[in-house]
């Protein structure tokens, strides 16, 4: 029998205690191959870079300039600068990043006006969330502004569902929705969530959790193969899987209290595969096996430790933890692991064709012209034969390559240029 859309259990207050200490790292120049034929059980802390001076930070900042200004954008470098250390650094570099990270074009949103909004089957459950969810507005907010922003939420919830028939709306949805609404504004909002509901979240959206919990199906092998000790006990208090599947649903929006680090993920998973939420659930679980393993192997005991997300987490070693699980063990070599179906999920089937869409987008400058000229003259043609023909033969090689490879080029960023931006 399938299991209905229910409400993830909402995290008592943070856990600040901590016993386990991460072990001593060694250099980030490890080559994927030493680091895949690694034999060692457990997983190997990386070194994360030392904080960034002034002068580093505006070199990072030109460079996603240049990456952002470049005609095609260069999606590749952009994806290795949301992964690296520090992330995107300001929101407002995100308003720009984020969308072609996600390839969306920000001067083409079909926003309908208009819309009757109460007569989706969803819309009274989204004013409910939406009017629970306070902890997710600045605080300090005066009353009218933050019930100003709640109506702009419902608003972007509601119509991604009324554009989307086959999407079903599920309680934590609106922790992602408003993350975007608070960086980029309501339209901008309303485009990401929209292609984000279609791609990275799709499996989310059913109406059943099967393909949610087919997801997270993956975290318990991934902690095997990095540290079988932590499993076995994990294994033996039959804690499962659900302490984390408000992590994974929310984009850990829920169940983190620092709007920075919420963000600071936001630009690694738009980044990364579907599934690196669930590699980073894997970092946190490790980065925390001392406190685990000191813990009474019962479920209740071992599922109310796990649960409660410490305030003081290294958000961006986890980062690149989760990043070195993935390159060790990919998607593909888990689903077997695990008896997995890998097909069965549809975010992660969908994301080699998704990431080829992204490269071969215009910059904003080029965009916002032709948006004005397509208002100006309709039916003005805006791209040319050769264009066209050389976007066609680079998909076909980076088909050839993405096949390949097998990892992605996100995880293979994560690898190699960690260390190189702060």
């Amino acid at each position: 029998m399938s299991v209905r859309r229910r409400r993830p259990q909402r995290s008592p207050g943070q856990d600040h205690s901590r016993t386990s200490t991460p072990s001593p790292s060694p250099s980030r120049s490890s080559s994927i191959s030493s680091l895949s034929s690694s034999s060692s059980p457990s997983i190997q802390a990386l070194r994360c870079p030392p904080q960034g001076t002034e002068s580093e930070r505006k070199l990072k900042l030109a460079t996603i300039h240049k990456a952002l200004t470049a005609d095609p954008v260069d999606v590749a470098a952009l994806r290795k600068l949301a992964i690296s250390k520090g992330g995107l650094l300001t929101d407002d570099v995100r308003r720009k990043a984020w969308p072609k990270l996600l390839n969306v074009n920000l001067f083409d949103v079909p926003y309908k006006k208009g819309v009757k909004l109460e007569s989706h089957r969803d819309y009274h459950q989204v004013v409910l969330d939406v009017n629970r969810s306070l902890k997710r507005f600045p605080k300090g907010m005066r009353d009218d502004q933050r019930e100003a922003l709640q109506g702009q939420l419902v608003d972007v919830i509601v119509r991604v569902l009324m554009e989307n028939e086959q999407l079903h709306y599920y309680q934590g949805y609106h922790d992602i929705c408003v993350t975007f609404l608070l960086v980029v504004g309501k339209e901008a909002a309303f485009a990401l969530v929209h292609k984000l509901s279609t791609h990275h979240l799709r499996d989310f959206m059913d109406s059943t959790m099967d393909r949610t919990r087919h997801m997270l199906n993956y975290l318990l092998p991934i902690i095997k193969k990095a540290n079988v000790e932590l499993y076995d006990f994990m294994e033996r208090s039959e804690v499962g899987t659900v302490f984390a599947l408000a992590w994974l649903i929310t984009w850990y929006g829920h169940v983190l209290n620092d709007f920075r680090s919420v963000v600071r993920l936001y630009d690694f998973f738009l980044a990364c595969h579907p599934l690196m939420p669930v590699y980073l659930a894997a970092a946190i679980v490790l980065y925390r096996q001392e406190e685990v393993l000191a813990c009474e192997c019962d479920m209740a005991f071992v599922h109310s430790l796990l649960s409660k997300i410490p305030g003081n987490l290294p958000m961006e070693y986890l980062v690149s933890q989760a990043g070195d699980l993935f390159v060790q063990y990919p998607p593909a070599e888990m689903a077997k692991e695990a008896r997995l179906q890998y097909k069965l999920s549809t975010s992660m089937s969908k994301h080699p064709d998704f990431e080829l869409e992204t490269l071969y987008q215009r910059p904003d400058k080029v965009l916002q012209h032709m948006s004005s000229r397509i208002n100006g003259a309709a039916g003005t043609p805006t791209t040319t034969d050769s264009q066209t023909g050389s976007r066609s033969s680079g998909v076909i090689k980076l088909a050839v390559w993405a096949i390949s490879a097998g990892i992605g080029a996100a995880a293979l960023a994560v690898l190699n240029t960690a260390g190189e931006y702060w």
